[in-house]
């Protein structure tokens, strides 16, 4: 895959609560809305490059996807419960809002 550009945006505050709820809606982070707002608009215009890569779909990657240790072979059968009769974890999960960019 080639390498990805790293670009600093400034945005209205209000206009990105806008597109990260909007994100948010689409099941994607809001650098991805960004990018497919600007590549729709590229290719209305006619201006989307032909050797442009696609994409992801929309939602979570497989667990398996971008995994530098993935062949993309099978790793098994599903994981049906814990792995041991140890005692669960009551803590609460704080893994933060799924699919939103938490970056400034």
């Amino acid at each position: 895959m080639a390498e990805r550009k790293g670009v600093l945006l400034r945005l209205d505050p209000a206009v990105h609560d806008a597109l990260a709820r909007w994100a948010s809606d689409e099941l994607r982070s809001t650098n991805a809305q960004i990018e497919f707002l600007l590549r729709r608009a590229l290719g209305e215009a006619g201006r989307l490059p032909g050797n442009a890569g696609k994409m992801r779909g929309r939602g979570r990657p497989p667990a398996n996807e971008g995994r530098a240790d993935d062949g993309g072979a099978d790793d098994g059968p599903a994981d049906d419960g814990p792995a041991d009769d140890g005692p669960a974890d009551d803590g609460p999960a704080d893994d933060g809002p799924a699919g939103q960019d938490v970056t400034g």
